[in-house]
Order: structure tokens, then sequence, then C-alpha cells
């Protein structure tokens, strides 16, 4: 799979490994189901990079950079490690758990499986400057340039955003495009007028920005982030975008599986395995 990484690495070192994640995972979304977009999201803002180093607490750490403020399901990780250390010692990754409880979670709430390649080490490095994620204000070239840089087509852009069909969206990082957002007063034009209507219902204009609703696909004007709308419009991406939501033949019905692969090349980038990093007794700390 790439990078040392390989389907079925703890299957004679920590035979139980996978399974001990997914009951974990389960027994979270039985009590809060919205944590399953919460793991999903965490393991996209590890990755570029995919070393767990989201993970690790301290006064200028990942956690604390602005994009990760508002990330959430460090228990169900810290939970799944505790199990795996009582069963395992030594052995299974903190940048692993988290691959494997995001595949998890989306399998435990009705999207596709996949196979995760595991074997990733988990960094000794977490830095708040180092955090460089996609913004929601991108522009389609910015993110196809972003995602170019670490190996992911046009293609895999357009399906990892399909995440978002799984998750929720806060006001205040859409708020914006609803009110105000031409130089004549108006919303952003490009959003449906039906589904503007009830946007503004959930997030008025005097509102706090933590009101949370559902995310769906761009499709007739209804992507809520104004990246996710964009590629939409933009005619690089539009394609991928109707197949994907049955406005064009040719991809319909194949977001399931095409969202597996292009999780799984994300989630090999820039990992550490062989003798690189180490496998953190406590996925919040470095090993002293």
């Amino acid at each position: 799979m790439g990078q040392g990484t390989r389907v079925g690495f703890y299957s004679t070192t920590c035979p139980r490994a996978e399974a001990i994640v997914r009951s974990t995972v389960r027994s979270h979304l039985a009590a809060d189901r919205t944590l399953a977009a919460g793991l999903l999201r965490m393991h996209f803002h590890d990755c570029f990079g995919c070393d767990a180093s989201i993970l690790i607490d301290g006064p200028s750490s990942e956690k604390t950079a602005p994009p990760n403020l508002s990330v959430r399901g460090y228990e169900v990780i810290d939970d799944a490690k505790t199990q795996l250390e009582a069963a395992c010692p030594g052995i299974v990754s903190c940048a692993d758990i988290l691959a494997l409880a995001a595949r998890d979670s989306v399998a435990l709430t009705g999207g596709p499986s996949w196979g995760v390649p595991t074997g990733r080490r988990d960094g000794t490095v977490s830095s708040a400057s180092d955090v460089d994620l996609p913004s929601f204000t991108d522009s389609v070239d910015s993110q196809k340039l972003q995602f170019s840089q670490r190996g992911l087509t046009t293609k895999d852009l357009v399906t990892l955003v399909g995440a978002h069909t799984l998750g929720t969206a806060q006001c205040q990082f859409f708020r914006y495009r609803l009110f105000n957002f031409t130089s004549d007063g108006g919303p952003d034009p490009t959003i449906d007028g039906e589904f503007l209507t009830q946007l503004r219902t959930l997030c008025p204009a005097d509102g706090d920005g933590t009101r949370r609703l559902l995310q769906q696909l761009a499709r007739r004007g209804r992507g809520v982030l104004e990246s996710d709308q964009s590629l939409f419009s933009d005619a690089s991406t539009r394609r991928f975008v109707q197949g994907y939501t049955g406005l064009l033949a040719g991809l319909v019905g194949t977001f399931r599986v095409e969202f597996g692969v292009s999780m799984v090349k994300m989630s090999n980038i820039g990992v550490k395995t062989g003798n690189l990093g180490e496998i953190r007794r406590v996925c919040s700390s470095i090993n002293s």
C-alpha cells in the first residue's frame, strides 16, 4: 500500500486490534452518533502527515491551532488505546487507531467500509504552526493545488469532500454567504433560493454561530460551505459532483467504492513506518 503500511499489519502481533477499535467506536456512537463525523474530521485534520500529531496535548500543539479547536472525539481514541494497551502493550499506534476509527465511524453509520492499511508509527512533534489545512473559503484552484502537492487527484478532492455528507457545519463558517455577500447586500447567488430560506431560518444574521445543521453534497446550489459549492460551479470538478449525486451518468453508484480508495491514498500521506517515530503509550503525550 506504500511506505510500509499494509492491510492486516497486526494480524499476528495483535489479532484483535481492529475488532477492539470497532467495538469502542460502536459503543461511543451508541451514546452520541454525531461523534462519527468528529472522528472522520479528526483523521482528515491529522493528515497530510497521518502520524497522530493532532492528538498530542500542549500549549502550542496542533490541537491549539484555530482549525482544530472544534475537533472532537479524542475520548474515543483514548478509550481504544487504553483497551489495546491492555491487550497488546506497545504494539498498536495511535495513528493507526485514528485511521481505523475514521473508517469504522463511516461504516457504522451506514457508509462504505474499506480495508485500512496499518503499520503507521506515531509522530514525536506537534506544532500549531505546522497545521496546513484547506479553508472553507478556498477556491477550487487552491484546493486542487493543495491536494496535488500531496499526490491526490481532482477526483480524490471531490470524493473526499463527500465526507461532508456525514457531518455538520457551524453557522459561523457559512453565514457570510447568506447575508451581505455581494456588494449590494445580497446573498451568494450560487445558493438555491429555497435552500437559502432554510439556511437563513437555521442561521439568522444575529445568531451566535454555534447552531449546527446537516451538510450535503453540492447539488442544485445546495453546498453549505463555499468551498464545497465551488466544486459544483467549476467545470473541472462539476462532472465528478454530478456523477456522485446522480445528475450525470458514469459515476452513479461508485462513490462508496471511490471514497475508500481516496481515503486510503490520503491516509498514507507522509506516514512514519519502520524505525521512524514511536508507538505512544498514551495518545495525548509523547513517550518520555
